[in-house]
């Protein structure tokens, strides 16, 4: 018997954003032979082709965008928030994870998101200063900077400070999202005064100011990060977030202390080239892996990428990798996750068993992957994950470099503070810190990093040269919108802006999502009578690729921007 109908109950849902994605210009691909930045923005965009254009290298052009994304798109990431970022230095032909992760403060209890005993609902903890983790996306910015900048560190904000104070026009997608989040925002001063001028959301096309941002990137422009976790800002940032009606924990000594890591990317072959992704604490690399690792058993090419069958594979990987995702993956940091075992090839192929290629798993279950350090972490229940922006830079150097950045929900924890937004992303740790007696591997603890999503993803060819780029936004959607569109370019062929534009298809925990208003969302029917549990969904992914062709004339680059948002890939 087919499932529920639920499909069709959410089909209307999140009407006005596919009447933007409509009226949005269809997306030209970007060519070029030299650089090229793609970003959520044209102006980040701009600001990050500025800094190449000036001799920068790939990591001044990531610093410069980033600024500018608080600014232009505060909702999506900033400086109150995370990030992670691979990067390729083609001079030494290595390979860097750096990780800007959030922290919980050395105050957080594994029940912070519990109340008489019960999780608390989604909004209740996101909002204020409860779920606010120590920022990490600066510090991690100035060490990438110390390693691989080439421009002095003030020069980079520039564009972002001119922007601040000279004004922008409000866009139709951030006014859109000012108007859905209005009751939040009115409760915080900072942004009511910025968003809600005279008590009404900003419209398109209004010009916005922010003379705050631009006096905080004056700061860490002349003292560096330290401007943010020490002294003055640090200070307010605290006290805002313990003086919330809904408070959290932190305090500057947690500001102070936020140290960012560099990491070893996570590494595995997939039709001949080698896919890397970021480790834990995200779960994006791994379960993108996953998910090629599964599909590597079935004969992709020949399939139509819009079609029943490749929905079907794309979504029943995703499901069978989501479990494992569940149960094992966390900050391995501080707890055991077994990457090794998750990864190895004879697992893989017991898991790709699974897949049935005329009927869905009922209940997809995690598997026992070797090499596991003690009894198996209890299965994480799904919770919500939304937000984040992407950034894809090549410089012309051949420097490589995949940012993915994320204040957490839309406008993170509605908290303002000194012209920017604080994220709420301790709610990416489980709520509930054990099932059934049994710990959880995502539970919350004192300076531990919540499990991410995010999928800054670097691919190589057989000759050991970076050939793509790519990420998104989404929350845990990332991981197959990266994972689908790493199959339209590697099986499908697909040019990178087609591969952007496809319909997204999708696993989401033990579900199956569908691109609302688009062909996927014709497959429905037929995919339910094979058993998936289908919902359609409005897809906003923000999708940033660049793909690198090498031939006898040299290098050509080729950048896709995700028409689902405003974003663009610039190039010379």
């Amino acid at each position: 018997m087919a499932r529920p109908t639920t499909w069709r109950r959410r089909a209307a849902a999140g009407a006005w954003l596919l009447l933007l994605l409509a009226l949005a210009p269809a997306q030209a691909q970007a060519q070029a032979q030299r650089q090229m930045v793609a970003a959520a923005h044209p102006m980040a965009a701009e600001a990050g082709m500025a800094m190449l254009r000036a001799g920068g290298t790939a990591v001044d052009a990531a610093i410069a965008t980033q600024a500018m994304l608080g600014l232009v798109e505060p909702q999506s990431s900033g400086l109150g928030g995370g990030a992670l970022a691979l990067h390729w230095d083609a001079a030494t032909r290595q390979l860097s994870a750096w990780d800007g992760r959030e922290v919980a403060p050395a105050a957080a209890p594994p029940n912070l998101f519990l109340k008489d005993g019960q999780p608390m609902g989604f909004l209740a903890a996101a909002i204020g200063g409860r779920a606010v983790g120590v920022p990490g996306t600066m510090r991690m910015l100035e060490a990438l900077h110390q390693a691989q900048g080439r421009l002095p560190w003030a020069e980079l904000f520039a564009p972002a400070i001119a922007a601040a104070e000279k004004g922008f026009e409000v866009s139709p997608r951030l006014a859109a999202l000012i108007a859905q989040e209005a009751a939040h925002l009115q409760q915080d001063r900072e942004a009511r005064a910025l968003f809600l001028p005279d008590g009404k959301p900003l419209a398109a096309g209004a010009t916005l100011r922010n003379p705050a941002y631009a006096a905080t990137l004056r700061a860490i422009a002349e003292q560096g990060a330290e401007a943010l976790h020490r002294g003055p800002i640090a200070a307010e940032i605290a006290a805002a977030i313990r003086a919330h009606p809904n408070p959290g924990l932190m305090t500057t000594d947690d500001l102070a202390g936020y140290a960012p890591k560099r990491r070893e990317a996570l590494c595995g072959p997939y039709r001949g080239v080698t896919v890397c992704g970021f480790p834990p604490p995200s779960s994006g690399g791994a379960t993108v892996l996953q998910i090629l690792g599964i599909l590597s058993h079935q004969n992709l090419a020949d399939l139509d990428p819009r079609g029943l069958d490749a929905a079907h594979l794309l979504g029943e990987a995703g499901r069978i990798a989501f479990a494992d995702r569940n149960r094992y993956l966390a900050d391995a940091d501080q707890v055991p996750v077994p990457l090794r075992g998750l990864l190895d090839p004879t697992y893989l192929l017991i898991r790709a068993q699974l897949l049935d290629r005329d009927r869905a798993l009922a209940e997809p279950r995690a598997g026992n992957p070797p090499w596991q350090a003690g009894p198996p972490p209890a299965s994480q229940p799904p919770q919500p994950e939304s937000g984040t922006s992407h950034v894809s830079i090549v410089d012309a150097a051949g420097d490589v470099l995949a940012l993915t950045t994320t204040v957490e929900d839309l406008f993170g924890a509605r908290l303002m503070v000194r012209g920017f937004f604080l994220n709420n992303e301790l709610t990416d740790f489980s709520f509930l810190p054990e099932v059934n007696g049994r710990p959880v591997a995502n539970r919350v603890g004192p300076g531990k990093r919540p499990r991410s999503s995010m999928s800054p993803t670097i691919v190589f060819g057989a000759d050991g040269q970076p050939m793509l780029v790519l990420g998104s936004a989404g929350g845990s959607r990332i991981i197959g919108h990266v994972a689908q569109t790493l199959v339209a370019v590697l099986d499908w062929g697909m040019e990178p802006q087609a591969a952007v534009s496809l319909p997204r298809v999708g696993a989401l925990n033990a579900g199956l999502e569908l691109e609302a208003g688009t062909a996927a969302a014709g497959l429905a029917p037929a995919l339910e009578a094979r058993g998936f549990p289908v919902e359609l969904r409005t897809m906003t992914s923000g999708l940033h690729v660049i793909r690198i062709l090498r031939g006898p004339e040299g290098v050509r680059l080729q950048g896709g921007a995700d028409p689902r948002r405003e974003g663009v890939a610039l190039a010379d």
